[in-house]
């Protein structure tokens, strides 16, 4: 599904993605950055964009993180930090 721009947050235009997960649709609302990142990680892990945001939402709901979004975010943010470390 294309993305498209959902508003304003803090000045940065944020992309409302809709995806199947576990059998329905939801949606992710990030920032532009994060969506480029996430595609480069799916592409990179040889798997889709909607696996891996599965892969998110699994391990997000284990920790009991309420918003996906936000784990979408921290894990791109995980993911290069563990390829920065020596």
């Amino acid at each position: 599904m294309p993305e498209r721009p959902k508003g304003r947050l803090g000045g940065s235009l944020v992309l409302k993605r809709t995806i199947g997960l576990n059998g329905h649709q939801t949606s992710v609302s990030v920032e532009p950055a994060f969506w480029e990142a996430v595609k480069a990680i799916a592409a990179a892990e040889g798997t889709t964009i909607d696996r891996l945001i599965a892969q998110i939402d699994h391990e997000r709901r284990q920790r009991r993180h309420a918003n996906l979004s936000s784990a979408v975010r921290l894990f791109v943010l995980d993911y290069y930090r563990s390829r920065m470390q020596p």
